[in-house]
């Protein structure tokens, strides 16, 4: 793939997420110049209101910028999402947007729908269906549960390859900077099948003690959700998704990240040793 000749603003939504904010990084440290959207920005330069909820928002946050990395939340298949991707879609192409990145879920095919509706804007659009976040457990909502040694959560022994975001978001950058990428549809994942129990193991091999993994139903991953904050109506839709996501469907790999970037996805072990040495689960 060829870089693009002249760069030229990027919208990045979501900007504080998991992957919005490394995007955003990566683009920065490129001399790329960034819009960073969120419901609640600072007073650096180039932060904007950008709230999902708000399509008041969208128009002004995407007027001028050539690119839009659109990263919906709390999830693509979550309900509403087709119908804001539609909408985001015909107001990005009205505001002159060359352009579309979009994070989708691999194997969920609520997402499916909405990445369609996010088509028929019309505009240029890559879409990068990720597996499970490694990071989920060292920022996420499990990340409690890894530094109190016990992680809840549906599957028994699915294997799931899971990706770490970092490579995640340098695939989401070269679509965003470089040509060819458009109209392509990429499956990332990581480069080695796990299961949720291996998954603690290598956790507690890294933090140097005991981290297991306890099974759950969907109503008890639900219930636990609820314990910890979320709305009883989110905590079933999520417990719903993890559930469906953990069914056997996503037990494979993909080549994208080498494909893309040329080199090896970054192993699972790679990532627990790294989030220890960033202080991820300190007490």
């Amino acid at each position: 793939m060829t870089a693009n000749a002249e760069q030229k603003t990027v919208l990045v939504t979501a900007a504080t997420g998991k992957t919005g904010r490394r995007v955003a990084e990566r683009l920065r440290t490129r001399g790329i110049p960034v819009r960073a959207g969120s419901r609640t920005p600072g007073n650096t330069a180039g932060e904007v209101v950008f709230d999902w909820e708000s399509p008041a928002t969208w128009a002004p946050a995407v007027s001028g910028v050539d690119s839009v990395y659109v990263a919906f939340y709390p999830d693509l298949a979550a309900p509403g999402a087709t119908a804001a991707m539609r909408e985001f879609g015909q107001v990005a192409a009205a505001g002159g947007v060359r352009r579309l990145v979009l994070l989708s879920g691999r194997g969920e095919q609520d997402a499916v729908v909405a990445e369609d509706a996010l088509r028929e804007s019309g505009l240029p659009l890559t879409v990068v269906r990720a597996a499970f976040f490694a990071q989920n457990f060292s920022e996420g909502v499990l990340a409690d549960s890894v530094a109190q040694g016990a992680i809840a959560f549906p599957g028994a022994q699915t294997p799931e390859p899971f990706i770490d975001v970092d490579d995640l978001a340098d695939i989401v950058v070269a679509t965003l900077t470089e040509d060819g990428h458009e109209g392509r549809t990429y499956e990332v994942t990581g480069p080695r099948l796990l299961t949720f129990g291996q998954a603690a193991t290598e956790l507690g091999a890294a933090l140097g003690r005991e981290v297991q993994y306890l099974p759950v139903s969907q109503a008890e991953f639900s219930a636990l959700l609820q314990q910890v904050g979320f709305p009883e109506p989110d905590a079933i839709w999520l417990a719903a998704l993890c559930t469906m996501l953990m069914d056997g469907h996503n037990a494979s790999t993909t080549d994208t990240v080498r494909e893309v970037l040329g080199r090896e996805a970054k192993d699972f072990v790679d990532f627990a040793r790294d989030a220890v040495v960033e202080g991820a689960w300190k007490e």
